[in-house]
Formats: structure tokens, C-alpha cells, sequence
């Protein structure tokens, strides 16, 4: 339960670069995530190698009868030629189309923007998060809880300081996104090689980080907490046995949740894939 309830500042690094590597994980994340079903679904996919572990819950293959064709407006952007180490420069340019909220456009001023993106996204197919590899996202405050004569809850006003991130999920473009991901898609695969995932295709484990946050439940009632050594702990096993990746969503409130899943759904629709490939909405209505 750490990743919901505690906000420690780790020292290595300034308060606002964290900031803005969160921000860019967590607003581009749960909008990225989904894109990579457009490598999947339409570029003709490689051989694989016998499964290992890591490719055990990634989906299998579709045909291609099940794949899905072009959607207007997807037309390829006149991305430069350029290798990894260098790619910052070129992705800022072309993300700037991404969204007009400003403070996107200083998350994208994060250094190593693929590289981060590959790296969070493996985390969270796995059903970790992030912070392991990028930092530690610190909204503004602390994280707050209510005590009644019943016990100690999560304080719903408390998702609040997320309102920034939420802001820019909603205001990215879908099509413009796709589109990028699509220019930078041979990078992220590179990224992801360096990772130590040789012959592993970086698109199903999009794909897998993807359904990772389509299945956090949107939360409805008080979230009772107990508390433990450095943290709380949901006493909700159904919550309390999310995974961190999901928890870390779950951060945002209801509205936020909803939000980012929406614009996931939003890009599917961008790609013509069928609601019923995703996983469905998920309510889940607490004790009170």
C-alpha cells in the first residue's frame, strides 16, 4: 500500500525535475499506453521467438483478418532520423502537437522522454510502479486522511493535487498521439532491447501495461484505511490487493480514474479497436 499513501522526497534529485518526469509519465502513460496497439494492430507483425516469462501474459497474435485497417488521419509524420541518445529534441517538437495545456509543455522538458516512457510502461504492464527506475511523483501537499468515530479513511479531497495531470489527459489530442507513436515506435523498441528484452516486441507489452489500467476499478464509498509502521494500508482486500501500478492510479479519485480511462477508450476508438477487445469499465462500491 506505500505507493498510495506515502509521498517521501528522495534527495538525489530536484523536486521539480521529479515533477516533471511524473507529470509526463503519468499524463502521457495512461494515453501511450493504449497507442501501442497501433504497432500491433497495424504493422504486420515479426516472428516470435518460444515464449519466456516475460512474454507469458502478453496477448497472442491476431490474424489478419482481425487487424485493423488504417483510420484517416494517421498519415506518417516526417519524424528525422535520429538516433536514441539524441531523440529529445525531435520528440519535444513533434509532441508539442500533442497538447495546448502549458503544463505539458514543460513536462515534456524532461530528459530522456523515450527511454522514461519504455521504462514506465514496462513497469506498469507488470504491474508495478514507476518510481523504481524515474523518481517519485510530489504533488503539491501532503497525502490526506479523515478520522471519524467508524476509524481512518482516504480523504477524497485529497485527489485534488492530481487535478494538473488529469487536466492534460484530457486535453491531448488522440490522433496527434498516434501519430507519434507511430514516428518514434523503432526508438522505443530500441529502448526496450537495452532493457534486456532482445527479440521481445515492445508493442505487447504496451498492450499489457494498457489493460493493467483499463482494469482499475473506479472506486464509489470511503476508503477505510489501517495504519501500519510508515504507512496505511487499505483494509479493503479487494483494493488493498490491487497492484502498485494500479493503486498509484487509484490516487487520482474516481474522477481522475475515469478520466484517463476515458481517453485510453477515446484513442482505442481513434484505432478503430473494438471495445470488446478491452477490458470493461469496473465500479466497485465500498462498505461503509
Amino acid at each position: 500500500m506505500d505507493e498510495l499513501h506515502r509521498d517521501e522526497e528522495p534527495t538525489e534529485e530536484p523536486v521539480d525535475e521529479r515533477r516533471r518526469v511524473w507529470g509526463l509519465v503519468l499524463g502521457i502513460l495512461a494515453v501511450l499506453v493504449i497507442i501501442g496497439g497501433v504497432y500491433y494492430i497495424l504493422v504486420v507483425r515479426k516472428p516470435k521467438p518460444p515464449e519466456t516469462a516475460a512474454q507469458a501474459a502478453a496477448p497472442p497474435a491476431r490474424s489478419e483478418s482481425e487487424k485493423t485497417p488504417a483510420v484517416p488521419g494517421l498519415e506518417p509524420l516526417a519524424f528525422p532520423a535520429v538516433p536514441l541518445a539524441a531523440s529529445d529534441e525531435a520528440v519535444r517538437e513533434f509532441a508539442a502537437a500533442l497538447s495546448t495545456n502549458p503544463a505539458f509543455a514543460r513536462w515534456i522538458l524532461s530528459k530522456d522522454l523515450i527511454r522514461t516512457f519504455v521504462v514506465a510502461v514496462d513497469n506498469v504492464a507488470n504491474g508495478l510502479s514507476p518510481k523504481t527506475h524515474i523518481g517519485f511523483f510530489s504533488p503539491e501537499g501532503a497525502f490526506r486522511v479523515t478520522r471519524a468515530k467508524t476509524g481512518l479513511f482516504v480523504d477524497p479531497a485529497g485527489a485534488a493535487r492530481y487535478a494538473p495531470v488529469v487536466d492534460v489527459v484530457r486535453s491531448i489530442d488522440a490522433t496527434a498521439a498516434v501519430r507519434l507513436y507511430r514516428a518514434v515506435e523503432p526508438l522505443a523498441q530500441e529502448a526496450y532491447n537495452e532493457l534486456g528484452y532482445p527479440g521481445v516486441d515492445f508493442d505487447n507489452t504496451l498492450e499489457r501495461a494498457m489493460g493493467e489500467l483499463l482494469e482499475t476499478p473506479v472506486v464509489e464509498g470511503p476508503i477505510r484505511l489501517e495504519a501500519k509502521v510508515l504507512s496505511q494500508a487499505m483494509t479493503d482486500p479487494a483494493l488493498e490487493g490491487l497492484s502498485l501500478a494500479q493503486k498509484q492510479l487509484l490516487r487520482m479519485g474516481p474522477k481522475g480514474v475515469e478520466a484517463i480511462q476515458a481517453k485510453i477508450r477515446e484513442i482505442a476508438a481513434v484505432l478503430g479497436i473494438p471495445a470488446s477487445r478491452l477490458p470493461q469499465p469496473k465500479t466497485y462500491t465500498t462498505a461503509k
